[in-house]
């Protein structure tokens, strides 16, 4: 065929079939607009066939793992658990193969055609689709480009299977017996307590950070757990050197003058992303990119080509398939005509470690920096009733506030259901929410919500499950 001889007619083409990309097919579908959907590999992209999903498998599996030896506290004897990694396996490709089919059954419900094969973009209205030796040509309205990102090897790192990316980590055929972990982002940490908790010797180095990316007093409760939990933690390190042996893998790390060696099995990296448009052909049509190369877009996802939009992790900001999904139901939204955007600055992190983590809006330290008159309450979970009756006592929620007008600024948390309890938390920082807003609902009890409501409390010292703050006199009012 020769290209643009004969181009087929859609009206809204997306290319790429992750979080992003199936979302804003799906909600563009609702709006009466034709979808055509475009995929090389699998639907799901990166974060069901080998990120979010696969990763969530095994965090589970290991907080129900984590909950064994507590067992014997309300009578239930277990004896020593056998661990089957082979098993585990199994039914992580059972989720994925499942939730695809969830996905693939949604797409032909709402009528999107979904074709498979490599996209090139021919010009701003054309689109070419490489299936083997079949090349269709289809001319569009409006495309949406949901084609995600990589983690990149540095340059100076070797290729081999024991160093894992983002992308492998998950994937390995055997339970590593010893694991390095450097980096702090939520796939390191989850990647830690995960395969600690399932047997592996897990040791974590922070690249030249003295303490994970959280609030202080979050960081303060993950150090103690780390500890407890006998998970040795360097701080402040460089990579120097890496050396694969016959055995597994060898770092070299230095701080200062003082360098250690450590060696393992596997080792885990946390890396730069690049965003997956080499093969685009965007640059053909002059489409505002970073220095990166990552898609510029505006609120309403638009790219500097009115008619094409972009969505997820190919554009600008964190990887995160939360973003994508958000990003992506704007975009159907706006091409349909309805005013919508999407403002990332409450973002929440959501780390689903042994316990998880999640925080959204500012740190303590980061409000201060920024001139605010900061205030901050943070309740223990070993106060709260309901963490008592699970015995998961580990964990703290913590609120910052601006004194001066009492307007909630972050909402941080660790500790059993901290997953949960973040919504509040962003629904809060939404709506431009106090301290009074937070107080006045009621909170189930007994619950783990209720450490929010203790923490709001604090705010003005009428916390009932805290010890009083020091005074001179009683409050009489």
């Amino acid at each position: 065929m020769v290209v643009g001889e004969f181009a087929e007619q859609r009206e809204l083409v997306i290319i790429g079939g992750g979080p992003g990309g199936y979302n804003a097919a799906i909600r563009a579908a609702q709006l009466g607009i034709q979808v055509t959907l475009i995929e090389k590999a699998e639907l799901g992209g990166m974060c069901l066939n080998k990120g979010c999903i696969p990763s969530k498998v095994f965090t589970n599996t290991a907080g129900q793992l984590s909950k064994i030896p507590n067992l014997a506290s309300f009578g239930i004897s277990v004896g020593e658990p056998n661990f089957d990694y082979n098993q585990l396996k199994k039914y992580k490709e059972k989720c994925i193969t499942q939730l695809k089919k969830g996905v693939k059954a949604l797409c032909g419900a709402n009528q999107i055609e979904i074709v498979h094969g490599k996209a090139n973009f021919i010009a701003a209205n054309r689109i070419g689709v490489e299936d083997g030796h079949r090349f269709d040509v289809y001319e569009f309205q409006h495309a949406i480009i949901a084609t995600g990102s990589m983690p990149v090897l540095p340059e100076n790192i070797p290729a081999d299977d024991r160093i894992l990316l983002a992308d492998a980590v998950y994937q390995v055929d055997k339970l590593p017996e010893e694991l390095i972990i450097c980096g702090s982002d939520y796939i390191a940490l989850e990647a830690a307590l995960s395969f600690h908790h399932m047997g592996a010797a897990v040791s974590i180095v922070l690249n030249d950070k003295e303490d994970f990316p959280f609030d202080t007093a979050i960081n303060r409760e993950l150090n103690r757990i780390l500890k407890k939990k006998k998970i040795n933690v360097y701080r402040g390190y460089d990579l120097d050197e890496i050396t694969c042996t016959v055995d597994g893998v060898e770092i070299k790390i230095i701080k200062s003058e003082n360098s250690i060696l450590l060696s393992a099995s596997h080792l885990y990296m946390e890396t730069n992303y690049k965003p997956t448009v080499d093969l685009l052909g965007i640059d053909r049509l002059g489409i505002d990119v970073t220095v990166d190369g990552f898609v510029k877009t505006d609120k309403e996802m638009r790219t500097s080509i009115g008619s094409i939009f972009a969505v997820g992790d190919v554009t600008e900001g964190t990887p995160s398939a939360l973003k994508a999904i958000k990003q992506g139901k704007v975009a159907a939204e706006i091409i349909s005509g309805i005013n919508s955007e999407a403002d990332i600055t409450f973002l929440p992190t959501v780390v689903h470690s042994i316990p998880p983590i999640t925080k959204v809006g500012l740190t303590e330290d980061e409000a201060c920096k920024l001139g605010y008159n900061v205030t901050t309450s943070q309740f223990s979970y070993s106060g709260n009733s309901y963490a008592t009756i699970t015995n998961d006592k580990s964990g703290v929620t913590k609120i910052v506030m601006d004194a001066d007008t009492n307007l909630l600024l972050g909402f941080h948390a660790i500790g059993a259901g901290a997953v949960e309890l973040i919504s509040s938390g962003v629904t809060a920082l939404e709506m431009v929410g106090r301290d009074e807003d937070m107080r006045f609902p009621f909170y189930p009890h007994p619950s783990y919500n209720e450490t929010i409501l203790e923490a709001v409390e604090g705010l003005t010292d009428s916390a009932i499950h805290m010890k009083p703050a020091k005074r001179n006199k009683p409050i009489t009012k």
